[in-house]
């Protein structure tokens, strides 16, 4: 699509529940002061674990959010701060009346719902007990919790989203390319609201002891839990799992400015790449991570020294934070120097499908605050990781154009650019 026929896209409502806030607005604030979220362990008893530590989110009230049982009944824990996120997203964006619903959709990453340890057990003891395979029986309603669709369905009936309909598993960068594709799908002609982010909870005994058993997870610090995760340190030896939710209203720009709705910023440019290396490494040279990088910068047209901040990926393991600082420097050259990189997941853990939709929030709280969130826990710098990562404490920095970045176990990679908005352009 040409420049001249390209629609544009504004975000007009973002929402959040997280380790550092179960709003948006208390979310930027914990993300601004270098707040931990990161905690033990409630979820399960996880006292004989190698890792004991989660970014949790703590103090949410799923009946108080989602008022209707009907819309929560079939919920799981990261379904249910999904459709709370949804709703505040919904809420900030302001009233829909008098545009068409079948213009309105909803794009949502996940994780793939899948049976438990403890029910694999149930089929396991059933099986040797009887000596024969016979089918294990289930609930509609436990295989609904698993079901994907679930939330982006429950979303979409509450804020009347007949249009386009996405549900996304990527992992790590699950968020990132439900947002994409929402701007893809608005800008194309095929929406004018869509309504993006991702959601997820992985602090079951299941999920801490695969990536436990990975080496992925750090087993520093179990004592000091707000210390744990070290993005661009040269101690960093691990992720620290965390759960939540972003969600943002995205929508065509002259569409939010004729219902004179709130634009926070304007979502630019998106790519998505693979580098098709190995599950769970990330490649050396950079990979797949400066296509997507750079292709994404160059559809957003502000060009690559016209980026002032990079909400990293930032996972905090020794290959992930080499190879994203790597690709960096390939497609910034010398500007590379002159952006502010920080990462989130050292506050709040890394929340999986639900990451990119943090760092989008982070992204917009630079644009209108003018100021960058730290990376926290970075105190002793590695000297192969030689950029500015806002290390300890937030920096004023007036902020016209962010990339977002999102790498995942698999190698796929999405990123995308975001940038002020002025009613004048």
């Amino acid at each position: 699509m040409s420049a001249a026929t390209r629609r544009r896209v504004v975000v007009t409502g973002i929402g959040a529940v997280t380790p550092l806030g179960n709003d948006a607005p208390q979310t930027w604030t914990s993300l601004l002061a270098g707040r931990s979220g990161v905690r033990e362990i409630t979820t399960f008893d996880a006292s004989t674990f190698p890792v004991r530590i989660a970014g949790q989110v703590t103090g949410f009230d799923v009946k108080a959010a989602i008022p209707d049982r009907r819309h929560r009944r079939y919920l799981s824990r990261g379904a249910g701060y999904g459709v709370a996120a949804a709703v505040e997203a919904l809420q900030q964006a302001g009233a829909l009346a008098g545009t068409d619903p079948y213009r309105r959709g909803v794009s949502v990453g996940g994780t793939v719902g899948r049976v438990g340890l403890q029910e694999l057990a149930d089929m396991s003891w059933q099986l040797e007990s009887t000596g024969h395979a016979s089918i294990y029986r289930q609930s509609p309603a436990e295989v609904l919790t698993r079901d994907q669709n679930v939330a982006p369905a429950v979303i979409a009936e509450i804020g009347d989203l007949r249009g386009p309909f996405i549900a996304v598993s990527t992992a790590c960068a699950g968020s990132a390319h439900a947002i994409g594709e929402a701007y893809r799908r608005i800008e194309e002609g095929d929406a004018d609201l869509m309504l993006a982010g991702g959601h997820d909870a992985l602090t079951t005994w299941m999920d801490v002891l695969g990536f436990a058993l990975l080496g992925a997870l750090t087993t520093d610090d179990a004592d000091q839990p707000g210390r744990a995760c070290k993005p661009f340190d040269a101690r960093r030896n691990g992720f620290v799992l965390g759960e939540g939710a972003v969600m943002a209203v995205l929508e065509e720009r002259e569409h939010a400015l004729a219902r004179n709705a709130p634009i926070l910023a304007e979502l630019a440019g998106y790519a998505s790449s693979l580098n098709a290396y190995r599950i769970t490494d990330s490649p050396p040279d950079g990979g797949g991570a400066i296509s997507a990088m750079r292709d994404a910068v160059a559809a957003s047209g502000v060009g690559p020294d016209g980026v002032d901040y990079i909400v990293a990926h930032g996972t905090g393991t020794p290959g992930n934070d080499a190879s994203e600082t790597v690709a960096i420097k390939e497609v910034f050259g010398a500007h590379a120097y002159d952006l502010l990189v920080s990462s989130p997941k050292s506050m709040a853990g890394h929340l999986t499908s639900a990451a990119a939709g943090l760092n989008l929030l982070a992204a917009l709280g630079a644009i209108e605050h003018g100021v960058v969130p730290p990376t926290i826990n970075l105190a002793q710098p590695d000297p192969k990781l030689d950029l500015d990562y806002v290390p300890g404490a937030a920096r004023r920095r007036d902020v016209r154009a962010v990339l977002v970045n999102a790498f995942a176990f698999g190698g796929t990679n999405a990123c995308f650019v975001v940038t002020a908005h002025t009613r004048s352009d």
